[in-house]
């Protein structure tokens, strides 16, 4: 089987690998896996965090409506009860603006709404326990459950609920439900209703966005969601003054697979080196296919010298394994990324490194090139200039040559 041709490594290559260590190591502590007992992936991660921010200002109307009746009704129930609900405000905001920042948002989503059903709890237990008005108010927080967590987090969620529930009201008066069983069961019963629809609605809701913000070969995102996330991150950087990098990469001589071999392998490619890519970026990293053989990486938080950094990881990996079988492939790159403290123009950034990308593939492809560092000299990384690709199968195709 032929092999894709490596040069000895060039002083460029050797520092932009030694530079890549070095952005490694300081993201050690984020680079963490996508996966997690909330969160299935990136992907996941990155839905839940879309869906949190949509859910802000409905939370804040619904917080609202809660203060208001809790106002009405204060020569009855007291005037303090709003305290509890101005708390858990407070946890959201906090959880908010601390998910922004970590590598795995969902605990501290999670925490913050677990605190909610808590404070309704305080003021259930000082409003009659099970025979306080409020005890419905268990089931709100349900709603938004489905949007934030998958199938377990929500089998979580509505048991906390439960659990908390069973404390505030067994725990305050068990004479009272176990005279009048309704009391209890009845709360319990809307959870567990609440929760069912709100699933069963997010659920569809989710599969007709999917449709159209999802590569269906792929799995990635595809241009639609890129617009608005787009537009979440250049308001993102005027409030944290943290670059975002921005890689293009572009498969090698991908219509030669085409013409070659059929469209059937030139989709197992492009699967394949889907995978290859997500595995190399960060949890907090996310790819967009935008073109047939071309893909978008955003690095919130990355500057020039790791969006580099990362662009030559992603080429290693590409021209490392074999796809599609016994495929090998190349691929190039343009990257770029914002100054720190200005405000994320993706227009402008994007077209930066549409321009690198295109000096990449003039120059050799299977290379990174981009914006200038600190020296003053353009980041290229490069193979020779004849590159062989593997692209001969069983049928007997002669290897293409660059």
């Amino acid at each position: 089987m032929d092999q894709v041709a490596h040069p000895a490594p060039t002083p460029r290559t050797l520092r932009l690998r030694a530079i890549g260590e070095d952005a490694s190591q300081s993201v050690a502590d984020r680079n963490v896996s996508a996966a997690s007992w909330l969160i299935r992936d990136g992907m996941d991660r990155e839905r839940m965090l879309d869906m949190d921010r949509r859910l802000q200002p409905i939370r804040h109307m619904s917080f609202v409506a809660l203060a208001l009746a809790l106002m009405l009704n204060g020569p009855w129930l007291g005037w303090w009860t709003i305290i509890p609900l101005a708390v858990a405000g407070v946890m959201f905001r906090s959880a908010d603006s601390f998910a922004e920042r970590v590598a795995r948002p969902e605990y501290a989503l999670l925490a913050a709404w677990v605190g909610s059903e808590v404070m309704i709890a305080a003021s259930v237990v000082v409003t009659g326990g099970p025979k306080s008005p409020i005890v419905m108010w268990f089931a709100v927080p349900i709603v938004t459950l489905s949007a934030r967590f998958s199938t377990r987090g929500v089998a979580v969620g509505v048991a906390a609920a439960v659990v908390v529930m069973l404390a505030a009201t067994l725990g305050v008066n068990a004479d009272a439900v176990i005279n009048d069983p309704p009391l209890l069961s009845m709360p319990i019963a809307m959870i567990i209703a609440v929760a069912i629809l709100s699933t069963a609605l997010m659920h569809s809701d989710l599969k007709h966005r999917s449709e159209a913000v999802v590569d269906q070969l792929t799995g990635l995102l595809n241009r639609n969601a890129l617009a608005a996330r787009t537009a979440e991150l250049e308001q993102q950087s005027e409030h944290t003054g943290q670059p975002i990098g921005l890689i293009l990469g572009d498969l090698d001589h991908f219509k030669q697979v085409n013409d070659s071999h059929g469209h059937a392998i030139g989709d197992a490619v492009l699967r394949d080196v889907t995978y290859l890519l997500r595995k190399q970026l960060r949890a907090f990293d996310i790819a967009y296919r935008i073109g047939g053989e071309e893909f978008l990486m955003l690095l919130p938080g990355a500057d020039l010298r790791q969006t580099a950094a990362m662009a030559e990881r992603l080429r290693e990996a590409v021209a490392a394994d074999p796809v599609a079988g016994d495929l090998h492939m190349t691929m190039s790159f343009g990257v770029t990324a914002s100054a720190p403290y200005a405000r994320f123009d993706f227009d402008t950034v994007c077209a930066e490194a549409d321009t690198a990308l295109y000096d990449a593939k003039r120059s050799g492809r299977n290379r990174v090139c981009g914006g200038r560092s600190d020296d003053g000299n353009s980041w290229e990384t490069a193979s020779p200039m004849s590159v062989i690709h593997n692209v001969a199968s069983s049928r007997g195709t002669a290897p293409i040559l660059d």
